[in-house]
C-alpha cells in the first residue's frame, strides 16, 4: 500500500509540474514573471505532495497501530486458551491417576481374595 501512495505522490508532483510549466510557458508574460510563476507553482505542488505524503503516512501509522493492537489481543486470547488447556490436562491427569490407583487397589483385593480362596481350598483337601 505504501508503494501506491508513493506512486500517487510522484504522479501528482510530476503531472502538476508538467502542467504548470506548459501553462506558464504559453502565457503571455515576461521571462522574469514566467520564472517566478514556475517557482511559485513548483512550491505549491511540493506543499501538496508533502500534505499527501503526510496523510498517507498517518493512514499507514493508524493501520500499523490497529494491527499491533489486534495482535496483542490475539496473543492475550491465545495465552488464556493455553492456560485453560493446561488446567484441563492437569485435571485429566489427576483423574487418570485416581482411576489407576482405584483399579490397582481393586486388582490387589481381587488377587488377595483369589490367593485366600486358593489357600482355603488347598487346606480342605
Amino acid at each position: 500500500m505504501s508503494n501506491r501512495a508513493d506512486d500517487f505522490i510522484k504522479g501528482l508532483l510530476i503531472g502538476g509540474l508538467i502542467g504548470a510549466v506548459i501553462g506558464i510557458l504559453y502565457a503571455p508574460k515576461s521571462g522574469k514573471e514566467t520564472r517566478e510563476d514556475i517557482v511559485k507553482k513548483a512550491d505549491e505542488l511540493m506543499e501538496k505532495a508533502k500534505e499527501e505524503y503526510e496523510r498517507a503516512l498517518e493512514k499507514s501509522k493508524k493501520a500499523y497501530e490497529a494491527a499491533v493492537s489486534r495482535l496483542k489481543q490475539m496473543e492475550s486470547s491465545a495465552k488464556e486458551k493455553v492456560g485453560e488447556m493446561e488446567e484441563k490436562v492437569e485435571e485429566l491427569a489427576e483423574r487418570g491417576k485416581d482411576t489407576i490407583l482405584d483399579t490397582k487397589g481393586r486388582l490387589k483385593k481381587a488377587i488377595d481374595a483369589g490367593v485366600e480362596a486358593f489357600k482355603e481350598e488347598k487346606g480342605k483337601a
